[in-house]
C-alpha cells in the first residue's frame, strides 16, 4: 500500500506551549537536519523546553530545542542544541519579524512531524498567557467537558 504524500504523523508537540500561550497564527516550516538529527527526530527524541524562533539576517533559526543524540550514531553525531535554520518563504519571514517585534509576541514551536519522508515544523506567533487566563481557559474547558457529557447523557449515551 503506498502511502499519501500528505499523511502526517506526529514526531513530538510543545503541549506546554497550548497551555501557557494564546495562539495568534500557524505556519509550517521546513528544517534543516543533519542525517543524524533525522533519524533520532524520526525516533521520537525531540524536547522542546525553553525553544522560540529568532529572525536573524532575513533568516528564521529555531533556538533551543533539544534533539536528543542517535542511539547508532558514531563520532558524526550531532550537537543537541545547536541552533536549526527554518525554511520558510520570505514573506513569511517578514511577517513574523515585523509581528515579534510588537510588544508581547513570540514565535514558538509547535509540534514536529512527519509529513511524507519529510519532517516539518508547526511554528506559531502567540501572546503569553497571565495566571488569571490560564486558569479561565483551565475554567471554560472543564465547562465545555461536563456541557458535552451532559449532551450525550440526554441522548442516551449515543453520539
Amino acid at each position: 500500500m503506498a502511502k499519501n504524500k500528505n499523511d502526517q504523523r506526529t514526531l513530538a508537540s510543545n503541549r506546554r506551549a497550548r497551555r501557557e500561550y494564546d495562539i495568534l497564527e500557524r505556519f509550517e516550516a521546513g528544517i534543516a537536519l543533519l542525517g543524524t538529527e533525522v533519524k533520532a527526530a524520526r525516533q521520537g527524541r525531540v524536547q522542546f523546553k525553553d525553544s522560540y524562533v529568532e529572525v536573524r539576517d532575513g533568516e528564521a533559526w529555531l533556538i533551543g530545542t533539544h534533539i536528543g543524540p542517535y542511539s547508532h550514531g558514531n563520532l558524526q553525531n550531532h550537537e543537541p542544541e545547536r541552533p536549526r535554520r527554518l525554511l520558510l518563504n520570505r514573506r513569511e519571514i517578514d511577517r513574523l519579524f515585523g509581528r515579534t517585534t510588537i510588544r508581547g509576541q513570540t514565535c514558538i514551536p509547535l509540534s514536529v512531524y512527519l509529513k511524507g519522508n519529510r519532517i516539518k515544523i508547526e511554528i506559531a506567533l502567540a501572546r503569553g498567557r497571565k495566571l488569571y487566563d490560564k486558569r479561565r481557559a483551565e475554567k471554560d474547558k472543564i465547562l465545555d467537558r461536563e456541557v458535552r457529557e451532559a449532551r450525550d447523557a440526554g441522548r442516551g449515551g449515543l453520539r
